[in-house]
């Protein structure tokens, strides 16, 4: 992977870590479900008017929208709202990288290599550290929820490696318009219809700002990058970056949510980061053998033996 596109990748786990804040603040004013509807209605509205319609099928736009929108984003949230830390939902959900790179090895047939499969399961040890050393700081449901919405993205990582979209963004918005209705239905069962409708008539300054950073923020910027980069290299070569989340969420739900960091989250977080550090030498590591077989010159490793 190019060194500005590892950058990319890590600019978007600055913006996604960041983005647990803005959903513990948007919770304080809206049920979970409302809030995920309005996340997608206002990624999709209006940029769905601006942008081509996506190359992939229709099947592939539906199924990304349901499984992201739907059981990803709407198991998350609620996951916050019954009782788990910011903080921690960024570290747990990380746990997609490493279902993200067995379904695709599963599925496609991508083979990661040694040291990427080294990298995510030393950075799952991490998410383990920290899931066991802050059990103080979730509830059962919250937990259980949050791995859901986990094997969720990792599912949706693999749709949209599946699709063979050729224009990411495309696929982003026109797939937010299948998440609202759904989530306004659950809503109305779980909340009641006149909660939803005062929370939507009701809408706070607060809650308006937590929408638009994470439907525009996070899910426009940051899913528009990491879909991009999903389309052009192998799952396995993108979803560890997601590793780096936690670093940044802990960080931000530290600094605005006042959400304690002891000595278990910052072993946690150098274990992760050391996961990733095996996963970005790899990166390099192919770049170089791809520069020396361009070169007549013989590669730093065997592909056949790594692979």
């Amino acid at each position: 992977m190019k060194a500005s596109h590892r950058l990319l990748a890590v600019l978007v786990a600055a913006i996604w870590g960041v983005n647990f804040v803005a959903i513990e603040l948007g919770l304080r004013d809206l049920p979970p479900l409302v809030l995920t509807a309005l996340r997608f209605v206002a990624a999709a509205v209006p940029l769905v008017f601006l942008v081509p319609r996506p190359s992939a099928r229709l099947r592939y736009v539906v199924a990304y929208g349901l499984v992201l929108g739907v059981l990803k984003f709407g198991a998350l949230f609620t996951a916050l709202a019954a009782g788990m830390s910011a903080g921690l939902a960024s570290l747990v959900l990380q746990a997609q990288a490493l279902m993200s790179v067995l379904l695709a090895a599963a599925v496609l047939g991508e083979r990661p290599a040694r040291a990427q499969v080294a990298g995510v399961l030393v950075g799952s040890v991490g998410i383990g550290v920290l899931a066991i050393g802050s059990g103080g700081h979730a509830t059962v449901i919250g937990f259980m929820l949050t791995l859901f919405a986990a094997a969720s993205w990792a599912v949706a990582n693999l749709v949209m490696r599946a699709s063979g979209e050729t224009r990411p963004l495309s696929l982003l918005v026109w797939s937010s318009l299948v998440p609202p209705l759904p989530l306004l239905g659950l809503a109305g069962v779980v909340d009641g219809g006149q909660a939803v409708l005062d929370a939507i008539t009701g809408l706070s300054w607060r809650g308006l700002l937590a929408v638009a950073y994470v439907a525009y923020v996070s899910t426009l910027v940051g899913f528009g990058i990491w879909n991009r980069l999903i389309a052009r290299y192998s799952i396995a070569r993108v979803a560890p970056f997601s590793l780096l989340v936690p670093v940044f969420g802990l960080s931000a739900a530290w600094l605005l949510l006042d959400e304690p960091v002891g000595p278990t989250e910052l072993a946690a977080a150098a274990i992760v980061l050391a996961g990733l550090a095996l996963v970005v030498r790899r990166s390099t590591a192919d770049r170089n053998n791809a520069t020396a077989a361009s070169d007549g010159r013989e590669p730093e490793y065997a592909p056949a033996a790594t692979a």
